[in-house]
């Protein structure tokens, strides 16, 4: 039997090959737009944009760990290199509800139960739980300039309902640790809350999730994605995933 292609660079090697692993591993990540504490771990380009599009759009759920040990990267850069002892909470920015049904799967709340798993690996204190919600339908953010995507999404999120957190969504067979209500972890108060998500282009849905979570009372200590837009990459490729 043949091996099936990267789906980073399409050479015959396995779904990942060990230059796109490489890649995703070493490149280090940078200050990404939005936020003044949010990092990625690589340029939206080249394999990694291929990756996360195999992942989000086309069903390619082995590539959820590697991909979730470099938003672990991100978040590990964007906390700094001294980070305060409470436990980590990564709460997804939400993709909407017919999004996720069309893609079977919600990619962004998967990658960031990975990056827990992966940060607590090397010894920290972390948990991925989805506190946020969408309060009203938004349109497709694919194809919107950066005004349109911050008018889309502004006041569009809100913190679910304490009682949420008591029923977990669908289990995750890979990781039961970061379970709302699980007996003897931290509830969102007792945590720093870290905002991840995928991608991010313009920076409207970490601004729009920072904002909401800070309305709730729970201020994000920083914000991490897999991969950023840079500069001149920033016109609309139609391939681009919207939320």
């Amino acid at each position: 039997m043949l091996p099936a292609p990267c789906a980073g660079c399409g050479a015959d090697l396995g779904h990942l090959c060990p230059e796109c692993r490489r890649l995703l591993a070493t490149t280090p990540p940078t200050p990404a737009p939005a936020l003044p504490r949010a990092h990625a771990a690589a340029p939206y380009d080249g394999p990694v944009r291929r990756l996360l599009l195999a992942h989000k759009e086309r069903g390619a759920l082995g590539l959820a760990g590697p991909l979730g040990e470099a938003l672990a990267r991100a978040v590990r850069s964007a906390l700094g290199p001294y980070p305060e002892p409470a436990p980590l909470l990564l709460v997804p920015v939400p993709s909407a509800r017919a999004a996720v049904r069309a893609r079977g799967h919600d990619p962004t709340l998967r990658l960031a139960r990975a990056a827990a798993g992966a940060l607590r690996r090397e010894g920290l204190d972390a948990r991925a739980l989805p506190l946020l919600r969408h309060a009203r339908p938004v349109a497709d953010q694919a194809g919107l300039s950066a005004a349109e995507r911050h008018q889309n999404l502004r006041g569009a999120l809100t913190v679910r309902p304490p009682g949420r957190f008591r029923r977990p969504d669908r289990p995750d067979r890979r990781d039961r640790s970061d379970r709302p209500g699980r007996p003897g972890r931290p509830g969102p108060a007792g945590c720093r809350p870290v905002l991840v998500d995928d991608l991010v282009t313009t920076g409207a849905s970490l601004v729009e999730a920072a904002r909401a979570l800070s309305a709730a009372g729970l201020s994000p200590a920083a914000a991490a994605t897999v991969a950023a837009a840079v500069p001149h990459h920033r016109r609309h490729r139609p391939d681009t995933p919207g939320r």
